[in-house]
């Protein structure tokens, strides 16, 4: 018994861990854009083509291993991306024009939709539903760590070496991980259903699995369809964000600083304005508290915490970085030492980080949330290709606000020069969460029955099995 409880508590730690190490190959990229951008002779918006292709491969191919991981072994599968995703990072280390970035970050983005949707299938059966939403921010934080991590690395490796070490160090760090996966214990398929503990306490399986149709079912669901939509509205102004080191590089050089300088200061920027994330697992479990007064509070209350974020985030993108010092050498340590001292000595630093601590706190409310809500309301053999489906809307979503982004930044640089352009076009793209929240509101109407109709249903399958035994 000791002995099953340690490696279910090695496999949550591992694919917690795997959902960090994810998001900071992701993560690395945006500070990079610049520096890729001068070896590789090509324009800056070109990286955010690639960045999108990336992001909307990713949530192509998470179908594809969702609807396998609900069919069967889930551990060959994230085995099998793994391999993937690294040597493709590792080819992305070697690239030497915009074709074989492309290449290899389309490939990444092949392996990496094996993580989300399988860790996503593997958590909601070792998570009681009491805990959903605590679990799935301990793997949300993971994630915003991973990003932190992954920009942070960027910053300190690439001035010291190439731009193309940090992806070396990922591509390495995955490899590694194939190794761990060999120990971790799948999960039987709806063990976290108390409706179906005595009959997997038995030693017996579940026995459902998904079919192609069982899709139409799914997209029926009104809860299902409405939780995908704000993941629409949701990602578009998410994909934004990851602008935002480019944002602070213009800010300073408009300080009188060199490129060099504002790509290391930048990345320790971006990093600190993603910090709030790190509270997630606390607002995951006000979410569960929400909802455990109240079916479809945790859809109100998520509503409300990412409103909260708009106003913030706009005054955020406003604020110059007056009275900025900086090192005149672009020495990673010495930059991180000097923006930490200016965070506490410099009113302007201190109030975008402020801003941005709160505004991403409130955010990190989302995802969470979103993903307790879409367990409450699938079946068991459905959760990660619903959640495939979702991510591959969220994929679309971040993938257009990147386009997007690009364009009304095209627009705008004829009227305003940097950095305002960045701050006019960033501060656009945060209308999209107005109907985000209104998804959110209707989600609360129509939880009840359709989470009830999944107890429901278990529970009559659980009786036809006693009967036939």
């Amino acid at each position: 018994m000791e002995t099953n409880k340690a490696r279910n508590i090695y496999t949550v730690a591992v694919f917690i861990l795997l959902a960090s190490l994810d998001n900071a190959v992701i993560g690395i990229f945006p500070p990079l854009f610049s520096s890729i951008a001068r070896d590789l002779r090509i324009h800056v918006s070109n990286l955010g083509e690639i960045s999108a292709v990336n992001i909307f491969v990713i949530s192509i191919s998470s179908i594809f291993w969702g609807f396998l991981a609900d069919k069967g072994s889930r551990k060959r599968l994230i085995i099998a991306g793994t391999v993937i995703w690294s040597a493709a990072v590792y080819l992305t280390a070697r690239s030497g024009n915009y074709f074989q970035l492309m290449l290899s970050q389309l490939f990444t983005g092949a392996g990496l939709g094996c993580i989300s949707s399988i860790g996503f299938s593997v958590l909601s059966d070792y998570t009681p539903r009491k805990w959903r939403g605590t679990m799935m921010s301990m793997w949300s934080m993971s994630q915003g760590f991973g990003t932190i991590a992954g920009s942070t690395m960027a910053s300190i490796i690439a001035p010291a070496y190439s731009w193309r070490k940090p992806f070396e160090v990922i591509a390495v760090l995955g490899l590694l991980f194939i190794f761990l996966y060999f120990f971790v214990q799948e999960p039987k398929k709806g063990a976290a259903e108390p409706e179906l503990k005595e009959i997997l306490k038995g030693g017996h399986d579940y026995g459902y699995t998904i079919e192609m149709s069982h899709i139409s079912d799914m997209l029926a669901r009104k809860s299902n369809r409405l939780l995908i939509l704000q993941a629409f509205f949701m990602n578009i102004t998410a994909g934004t964000l990851i602008w935002l080191p480019t944002l602070f590089i213009a800010k300073i050089e408009k300080q009188g600083y060199g490129p060099g300088i504002a790509v290391v200061a930048a990345g320790y920027m971006y990093a600190i304005s993603q910090l709030g994330g790190v509270i997630s697992a606390y607002l995951g479990y006000l979410g569960d508290r929400f909802q455990k007064r109240i079916a479809g509070g945790r859809a109100f209350f998520t509503a409300l915490a990412i409103s909260v974020a708009v106003p913030l985030y706009t005054l955020m993108f406003a604020i110059p970085m007056k009275d900025l010092f900086l090192p005149s050498a672009s020495n990673p340590i010495a930059i991180l030492t000097v923006l930490i001292r200016e965070v506490f000595t410099n009113p302007w630093i201190f109030s975008m980080f402020a801003l941005s601590l709160v505004a991403s706190a409130a955010n990190s409310a989302n995802y969470p949330n979103w993903l307790a809500m879409l367990i409450d309301v699938n079946l068991p053999e459905h959760r990660a290709t619903v959640y495939s489906i979702g991510n591959l809307v969220t994929g679309i979503a971040r993938s257009l606000g990147n386009l997007l982004i690009g364009i009304v930044l095209g627009i705008m640089s004829r009227f305003s020069p940097e950095p305002f352009n960045f701050i006019q076009t960033l501060t656009l793209f945060q209308a999209f969460v107005v109907p985000a929240a209104a998804c959110y509101l209707a989600v609360t109407k129509t939880y009840r029955r359709d989470a009830e109709s999944v107890e429901s249903t278990l529970k009559e399958r659980a009786k036809m099995y006693w009967s036939e035994s």
